[in-house]
């Protein structure tokens, strides 16, 4: 794509996709805004949809950017919406929602909206969905291990296991997200379970029936997605995942607040509730199993 744009009260700018090493810029922006973005994400970011990060240039210098990701015919996702500080009130972040949405066009349109800006996106046609907050911290060995009477944080018999994602179940994986992404993702999802991700599966009775990715962030580490068919198996993924980590830095999810029950979990782990977001969608809502979302996969991308 390759447009130009007289945003009202702006010079001219010209409107075009932007390059893997562009979208490493708009998370260094994301990073510089506190949003704590991962130190590897750029190149799994862009293969979800190399068209989908449309970036504003005023005489070649990145101004103001987006990801407007496509995953199929039916749904995309908006994010990484930054302005540069000394670029902002000019009508370039305009013109970049604008190329978004217009790129999306009929889909129906998810986001995560912060609360200063949820009446905003409302106007713009977005209804609130549910909420998420993002937990933070360390679980705690008594805890992990049954000390809330009921979830547990390891495998209970020979038929489950917590294993490394290979290319020997990615297939399997990949089906297994369609249970909580209402749309395949098939090349993000393969390049976000590679390393310098960790990337660990829940197998039950040899089927895939969870999954989980940690990476490192500019501060600590995030888990995301935490998908799994109930909330031990969740458990016992985020407790294998946090092994991983190392004994340094704080691990983040997002987590939406219908899981009641994993929302306990955490809380009883030591883990504290911060930064919230809403998820919203543009048209229809999508008909996902919620239940098996424990941690949404990122902010920026769904």
């Amino acid at each position: 794509m390759s447009a130009s744009s007289d945003a009202a009260g702006a010079g001219a700018c010209t409107l075009r996709p932007l390059a893997p090493a562009e979208v490493a810029t708009l998370i260094d922006w994301a990073a510089d805004e506190g949003w704590n973005p991962g130190l590897d994400d750029a190149d799994a970011f862009h293969a979800a949809d190399p068209g989908g990060f449309i970036g504003a240039f005023v005489d070649d210098r990145l101004v103001a950017g987006i990801s407007a990701v496509a995953y199929d015919a039916a749904f995309g996702f908006i994010g990484l919406y930054l302005c540069r500080h000394d670029r902002r009130g000019r009508g370039y972040g305009k013109a970049v929602w604008d190329a978004g949405i217009a790129r999306l066009r009929d889909r129906t349109i998810g986001l995560d909206g912060v609360d200063a800006q949820r009446d905003n996106y409302v106007r713009k046609g977005f209804a609130p969905a549910y909420r998420t907050v993002r937990y933070s911290g360390r679980p705690r060995p008594p805890v992990a291990a049954g000390g809330l009477g009921g979830p547990r944080a390891a495998p209970a018999s020979d038929d489950e296991a917590i294993v490394p994602v290979d290319a020997a179940i990615v297939a399997a994986i990949l089906a297994f997200d369609r249970s909580g992404f209402p749309a395949p993702r098939a090349a993000f999802v393969e390049r976000w379970t590679s390393a310098p991700r960790v990337a660990l599966a829940w197998r039950r009775s040899d089927a895939v029936a969870g999954y989980g990715v940690l990476r490192a962030c500019r501060s600590g580490w995030k888990v995301g997605p935490l998908f799994a068919a109930d909330t031990n198996g969740a458990i016992a993924l985020l407790a294998a995942l946090s092994a991983r980590a190392g004994p340094a830095g704080e691990i983040h999810l997002d987590v939406p607040q219908p899981n009641e029950a994993f929302v306990r979990y955490l809380t009883g782990a030591g883990f504290v509730p911060g930064f919230e977001t809403t998820r919203m969608y543009r048209g229809p809502r999508p008909a996902i199993g919620a239940a098996t979302v424990f941690a949404v996969t990122t902010l920026e991308l769904g």
